[in-house]
């Protein structure tokens, strides 16, 4: 890895944390970003499509951090950062229309390499219905080394998290802000365990407070990280939902959870097998559907 490179990209990222769709305008003519210090901000307005006085005070702020050792920084934090160049770099968010420019990681970064992931996702709203759906789905899956990614929210996400970790099993956190806030609060401690024993994983530097536009952004990184997708409960008009569609867009797997006809975090999932999801009720269903993929 080019280190001067690295440091270039991880100072415009602390400045412009941006997907690499949004970023790579940047290095069509200058592929290391060597010469991103002297271009104007009429340049950069132009090739970024953002106004003038936004680029002017990017190029101030992007003067202000380039000799900020971030790499030393982070590695004193102990985050582990690599940016979409570095070989750890999982090649399905590269599939991405917008794949993450820098993914900051703590904990145990060698689960990006697990060949089997599966994404667990629901309702903010869930209860038991969803907890004693992750206890029946999950053990077969976890039994067959499968990493359970989520996205660390309270509800669903918290319940599959807490269930992976009970059992014995791994899991992946994908996170909408950066690691200085640990959000919701109700998850703190759940978030320690994660960083210190399993996955975390943010596209944003640590300083990025949890904005509502960022947890979209989130949820096509869970699914690109994912095989497939189970939802347990959401109601039709959702977050959830929308990871969904980030998934159908790259051909994913969606298995949806049946529920009770009456209840509105049913409404989600009943919409998503009648438009061609998988019912399942068991984790044995998943496990067969990858068995008659993989054969």
């Amino acid at each position: 890895m080019n280190e001067e490179f690295t440091q270039r990209l991880l100072a415009l990222h602390y400045v412009y944390p941006k997907a690499l769709n949004r970023i790579a305008p940047l290095m069509k003519d200058d592929p290391e970003l060597e010469y991103l210090h002297c271009r104007s901000p009429i340049d950069l307005s132009e090739t970024l499509q953002i106004s003038l006085e936004k680029a002017t005070a990017l190029k101030r702020s992007y003067l202000n951090y380039a000799d900020t050792p971030f790499m030393e920084i982070y590695n004193k934090q102990q985050i582990h950062v690599i940016s979409y160049r570095h070989p750890l770099y999982p090649s399905s968010l590269h599939e991405l229309i917008d794949p993450p420019t820098v993914l900051y990681l703590k904990g145990d970064f060698a689960l990006l390499e697990a060949p089997e992931k599966i994404a667990v996702i629901g309702s903010r709203k869930a209860q038991g219905y969803s907890r004693s759906v992750i206890q029946e789905l999950l053990p077969p899956l976890l039994a067959e080394g499968f990493v359970v990614v989520s996205g660390l929210a309270k509800g669903a996400d918290a319940m599959a998290h807490q269930y992976a970790i009970d059992s014995g099993g791994k899991t992946i956190a994908v996170i909408g802000s950066g690691f200085l806030h640990r959000y919701p609060k109700m998850n703190e401690e759940l978030f320690f365990i994660i960083e210190e024993t399993q996955l975390l994983l943010s596209e944003y530097p640590p300083y990025m407070p949890p904005r509502k536009r960022n947890f979209p952004m989130r949820n096509r990184i869970i699914s690109g990280l994912s095989k497939g997708i189970i939802v347990t409960e959401a109601e039709v008009k959702s977050g959830t939902l929308s990871t969904i569609e980030h998934a159908l867009d790259h051909g994913k797997d969606i298995f949806a959870v049946p529920g009770d006809i009456f209840s509105p975090l049913s409404a989600g999932p009943h919409k998503l097998i009648a438009e061609g999801a998988k019912p399942v009720w068991d984790g044995g269903q998943v496990l067969e559907e990858y068995r008659q993929l993989r054969s």
